[in-house]
């Protein structure tokens, strides 16, 4: 039941280009952006320590960007000093390749998330697509780190940062590019991915400014549509031209605060966000005059999923359920949104508030105090197969999600990112 919910989310996804190895991990939340990999081949349990570190790598900058891999180089983004800067590492032992300045960093006024750029590269064949935290988008040459075309948010889109400064991780679709810029006249906006320029713009009064969310790409009734989480509002626009075809406002909270990436399977989305707000399941269905509504299936308050996502797994939804406070691992019914379990009893022994991706029969989870549990995905239970703790933790939370690609685990804080063996033996 899992590879055919692999299968599903295949068809229903971003189109990965031919370039793109199997294993690999091009973009946000993977190959077709629900944290899902389709890696064969992997450990079904840790030793006692935790899998063999295969390398680290020092000096990237500061920043919550999680890596893309593929084609044999890993891309993230730091701060450096006074520079906000894109890099690329050999993906055999994690020497640096290139490193490029976008520009200056940004100086963020909110402490929290302020050490660099949050964004996760897109790559598609031979260009790298960044977001900085300012709002500097870019397409950069994979090989060589050469920028390619550069425009601003702000500046050249009338886009407005929201308080913890842009984070999105940029969709690419086709000869189009999915931003956020957040203004009025463009809360989503496509583009030219080989020019930047601008293809259309779309605005909703009612999703409001950015937020922290990527974008997504689904099929509906034969209609290709992005799917992003705004401030005030879950929304779908029409992939052809910009047109927005439904909203949808439960799962925002009063802070516009929407980081988490929505989830789509068969029809139906999942959105969910802390502070009080919580989650809710809409199905999309068509109206007597041929447009779309967002009828809401239930809304829940026990998967209130602060910043780090959630998996889908055979009808079981999986994801940290609460905010600046804390919370824990929990597993609800996708089409009911009863709790099956959670880690409420016992968090701190088990899984507290954390990130998610699946592989090959296992879920990975990245606690904020930087904890890794490998997981066996059960609706029944929590069932624990692994756990270690990375050496020279930083004081910071750590925010940026696991990464599994070509039989590597890829752990980032801040400057320094570890890669794990987590291939069987």
């Amino acid at each position: 039941m899992a590879r055919l919910k692999v299968l599903t989310t295949l068809l229903a996804s971003t189109i990965l280009t031919a370039t793109s190895h199997a294993d690999d991990w091009p973009q946000w939340q993977g190959p077709h952006r629900d944290a899902i990999s389709q890696e064969h081949g992997l450990l079904k349990e840790w030793p006692k320590d935790g899998p063999a570190l295969a390398w680290e790598t020092k000096g990237l900058g500061g920043g919550d960007s999680a890596p893309s891999v593929a084609a044999g180089q890993i891309f993230g983004m730091g701060n450096r000093g006074e520079d906000e800067v894109v890099w690329a590492l050999s993906e055999k032992d994690g020497k640096e390749l290139w490193a490029t300045r976008l520009g200056p960093a940004f100086k963020q006024r909110p402490s929290q998330g302020k050490e660099g750029p949050a964004c996760t590269p897109t790559v598609d064949g031979d260009r790298v697509y960044v977001e900085g935290l300012g709002g500097a988008l870019a397409c950069l040459e994979a090989k060589g780190g050469k920028i390619l075309w550069q425009i601003s948010l702000t500046g050249d889109l009338g886009g407005r940062p929201p308080m913890w400064s842009y984070r999105e991780s940029p969709l690419v679709e086709g000869e189009k590019l999915i931003c956020t810029p957040g203004g009025e006249g463009a809360t989503m906006v496509a583009l030219d991915k080989l020019s930047g320029k601008t293809i259309w713009k779309s605005q909703s009064a009612a999703a409001a400014g950015a937020a922290y969310s990527s974008p997504i790409a689904i099929t509906f009734e034969g209609q290709r549509q992005y799917v992003q989480f705004a401030a005030k509002a879950l929304l779908g626009v029409a992939a052809a031209n910009g047109k927005v075809l439904w909203t949808y406002a439960r799962p925002s909270n009063g802070m516009g605060i929407s980081c988490s990436t929505p989830v789509y399977h068969d029809g139906e989305l999942f959105a969910s966000s802390a502070y009080g707000a919580g989650g809710g399941l809409v199905r999309l269905v068509k109206d007597a005059d041929g447009g779309i509504k967002a009828e809401e299936v239930y809304a829940t308050k026990k998967m209130q999923n602060h910043h780090g996502c959630m998996v889908l797994l055979d009808g079981a939804l999986y994801g940290a359920n609460g905010g600046n406070e804390g919370g824990f691992l929990a597993c609800l019914d996708f089409q009911t949104g009863k709790v099956l379990w959670d880690g409420r009893e016992d968090a701190q022994k088990r899984a507290p508030k954390g990130s998610i991706a699946f592989a090959d029969g296992r879920l990975y989870y990245r606690t904020e105090k930087g904890t890794v549990l490998l997981i066996e995905p059960s609706p029944k239970e929590y069932l624990e197969r692994g756990r270690f703790e990375q050496p020279e933790r930083t004081k910071q939370p750590a925010w940026a999600h696991p990464v599994i690609a070509n039989g590597k685990l890829y752990v980032r804080d801040q400057e320094t990112l570890f890669c794990y063996d987590v291939k069987a033996k």
